[in-house]
């Protein structure tokens, strides 16, 4: 009996060293895994039975369960979360009263950060409209374009953004677009007023039919995301994502008692999804700010308690860019959950602000797999293993070339090649009724564009993320690079077709190639244009300056200008941007004529060595 309890003992030992020496995440990833399985089973439910509870549903179950407490904290104002119940009712009487719109109608929503923008998205998903978020930094064209290409017939818009409406206003009456305005008085002819109108609305609920919907691929929202191939696309995002989203700060650890911290922009999906609908998952309480600042980050934490925050990369290195003091650790900051923050940084905010664990996160907007770094593992945005390969996640890494590219087009892929063990590799996700892609608004192209076909077997179909990834020996996966027509600068992705469309319209230029560079000390890259001046013209770089500022966010300006005598194009007719990219913007190494994007002087500038060093040692803000 004895030495059969000793063995029992030993065995148990040598069991939970070999665990630990071998299978060091066993019981996390054991963990984390039965939460995902949880809510799997949940969803899968919802399929069967056609009874949805949405998040709206459950943002309604809060309210009642919770009325009290605070949903939406917002320049030191509190709104509960019947607060928020009350005024989004009123926003579906308004909307109800008036006969504009009817269950299964698209509504586009142009708003920066206030709570007005979550009380008018519940409003109108209480009316069963789909809510079109719209960027509010475009401008012009791209913005004109969003709105048709989502199909919305009425246009929702804050008291500060009517400015960015003013060059298109006359096409949206054109096409009979409905245009609301969240003020009480407006000077511009045609339209309508929504401010005062809520004043006067009751603060009953509307018709639960109205909400309800029996399936969960019913599109919920658009948001947009950068085209590859030209302007920005309307990604649907289905009940089955928006739920998928809210899950994610509960499956990190997340609770009811967290206080969450928010100021990336609501049309993002991070913000709305994750956060908004975390919260409500949660009934936790989301602290909104207008916008980022470094400066009042952490005050901003200390006055809310806040135990939750969400960041893009950009955010930690601005963080850890402020000059130091005393006290900084002095918060209850534990976590943080987001993308994009490089290693060096992740380190450096962690070593300096105290032993808060950063949960990184991968997925795209439209995209049908996400991966979770549930361990906090630096440097990894997710995290991987049999299940997720085989039967949740459903993906593969594709060796990539440059001549592999010409597969990227929705075109058979014939077959490609999967990656070894430790090798980067193009990510694909296995689309499947398991793992559903629900594409685009508009032309039934914008989605086939994104799929390939025939990737390791015959009938098989893959959705092309874009993205290099690689997975080490310990089953973490990292992010390398992406590929194609876009790049990543200040959390947002960029078109290169798109930013060279509207560059390529100025007189003096005859063609435009736009590429994104490497700067040291920042995340993602930064634009550059590589141009071929009209014969008999120079370069006026007052001009261009002028011409970007109106027609393009901040975030899509070019701020490199290299002048070429002509463009470089590949075996098959398109622009190089490879060997572009790879030489960057040093002057030093570069013998055509390089300019800089220069704020102070509100022009393009001749770049010299004196300007690359002080960009490259990040005295420049770019």
């Amino acid at each position: 009996m004895l030495s059969a309890c000793i063995t029992a003992l030993i065995a148990g030992v040598l069991t939970l060293v070999i665990q630990k020496l071998y299978f060091p995440y066993f019981w996390m990833d054991l963990k984390f895994l039965t939460k995902v399985i949880s809510y799997g089973i949940k969803i899968e439910i919802y399929k069967k039975t056609a009874k949805v509870v949405t998040v709206l549903d459950r943002f309604m179950q809060q309210a009642q369960k919770i009325p009290n407490k605070p949903f939406i904290i917002y320049e030191n104002s509190a709104f509960t979360y019947q607060d928020v119940d009350k005024r989004s009712n009123k926003v579906a009487q308004v909307f109800l009263k008036q006969g504009v719109l009817k269950k299964g109608d698209t509504v586009a929503l142009l708003m920066s950060n206030e709570p007005d923008f979550i009380n008018v998205w519940f409003g109108l998903c209480k009316l069963g409209c789909a809510v079109a978020f719209h960027n509010f930094n475009i401008k012009s064209r791209s913005l004109l374009h969003c709105f048709n290409s989502c199909g919305a017939k009425t246009l929702v818009v804050g008291s500060d953004m009517m400015d960015t409406l003013e060059d298109i206003l006359p096409n949206l009456n054109g096409d009979n677009i409905s245009v609301w305005i969240m003020a009480s008085e407006s000077h511009q002819p045609g339209i309508n007023t929504l401010l005062d109108k809520l004043e006067d609305a009751p603060d009953a609920p509307v018709p639960a039919h109205l909400r309800a919907t029996d399936s969960v691929k019913t599109p919920a929202l658009y948001i947009f995301t950068s085209g590859t191939t030209g302007l920005p696309k309307a990604a649907v995002i289905s009940q089955l994502q928006s739920l998928k989203g809210a899950a994610g700060l509960w499956a990190y650890g997340v609770t009811s008692d967290d206080i969450v911290y928010g100021a990336l922009p609501l049309y993002h999906s991070a913000a709305s999804l994750l956060g908004i609908g975390g919260c409500i998952e949660l009934g936790a309480t989301f602290i909104l700010k207008k916008k980022f600042s470094a400066s009042q980050f952490w005050s901003d934490c200390r006055k809310y308690n806040v135990t939750v925050f969400q960041y893009i990369g950009e955010i930690c290195r601005y963080l850890c860019n402020i000059p130091k003091k005393e006290g900084e650790k002095d918060h209850k900051v534990r976590m943080g959950v987001g993308n994009g923050v490089q290693q060096n940084i992740w380190k450096e905010f962690r070593d300096r602000f105290g032993d808060i664990k950063l949960c990184e996160f991968y997925g795209s907007t439209e995209g049908n797999l996400c991966f979770m770094n549930h361990i906090g593992k630096v440097g990894a945005v997710g995290r991987s293993n049999f299940f997720y390969k085989e039967v949740h996640l459903r993906f593969d890494f594709s060796q990539f070339t440059v001549t592999a590219q010409s597969v990227l087009s929705g075109q058979p892929a014939l077959f490609m090649v999967a990656c070894f063990d430790g090798e980067a590799g193009l990510l694909l996700s296995r689309v499947n009724s398991m793992s559903p892609f629900f594409g685009y608004a508009g032309s039934k192209s914008l989605t086939e564009k994104k799929l390939l076909k025939d990737v390791f077997k015959k009938g098989d179909v893959y959705l092309n993320t874009g993205d290099l990834m690689v997975e080490d020996h310990e089953d973490f996966i990292y992010f390398k690079d992406r590929i194609g027509d876009t790049f990543r600068w200040k959390g947002e992705n960029v078109s290169t077709t798109e930013v060279a469309d509207v560059v390529g319209i100025i007189d003096f230029l005859q063609e435009a190639n736009i590429y994104g560079v490497s700067v040291p000390g920042h995340e993602g890259k930064v634009g550059m244009a590589a141009v071929v001046l009209n014969p008999g013209c120079g370069f006026d770089g007052k001009s261009l300056y002028e011409h970007v500022q109106h027609y393009l966010p901040g975030y899509a300006r070019p701020r490199f200008v290299r002048i070429q005598k002509s463009m470089e194009i590949t075996g098959t007719f398109k622009q190089q941007k490879f060997r572009l990219v790879e030489s960057g913007f040093n002057p030093s190494t570069i013998t055509d004529s390089l300019y800089f994007l220069d704020e102070s002087q509100k022009c393009y500038v001749p770049l010299t060595t004196e300007i690359f060093d002080i960009i490259a040692s990040g005295q420049i803000k770019l």
